[in-house]
């Protein structure tokens, strides 16, 4: 499994034909305590930096931007009932979309873990 990370502390992992996107534990850290999410509808797609999801917390509403371009194929139907998964578990059961990519080299621009820890390092 390959995972990617954007500036932006939004995750990408690879899983086989598709990948899942979500946001960091820096993310949900800054955000406090999530009690609402938004997600796309299957079958939606997404061009890089589209707005994919809404986040929204005790402190402040971000929106998620897609890291890559694709074709959203699945939700994780657990979040809306559930926002503080991605408080609990931000990289792993707080994913947000998989999507299937429509453009696999926009992975190239992304950073790998150790590039991505050492940014967050520098915040």
């Amino acid at each position: 499994m390959t995972v990617y990370f954007t500036k932006d502390h939004e995750w990408v992992r690879l899983e086989g034909d598709s990948a899942l996107i979500g946001i960091t534990d820096y993310a949900q850290s800054q955000l406090g305590d999530v009690v609402y999410v938004e997600l796309p509808e299957v079958g939606k797609t997404f061009a890089k930096g589209d707005e994919a999801a809404v986040v929204e917390s005790v402190k402040a509403a971000s929106d998620v931007y897609a890291p890559v371009s694709g074709l959203v194929i699945a939700v994780n139907s657990k979040l809306p009932d559930s926002p503080s998964t991605i408080n609990d578990a931000p990289e792993s059961d707080g994913w947000f979309i998989r999507l299937t990519l429509t453009e696999p080299s926009e992975l190239e621009g992304l950073l790998d873990e150790a590039a991505y820890r050492a940014f967050v390092e520098t915040l």
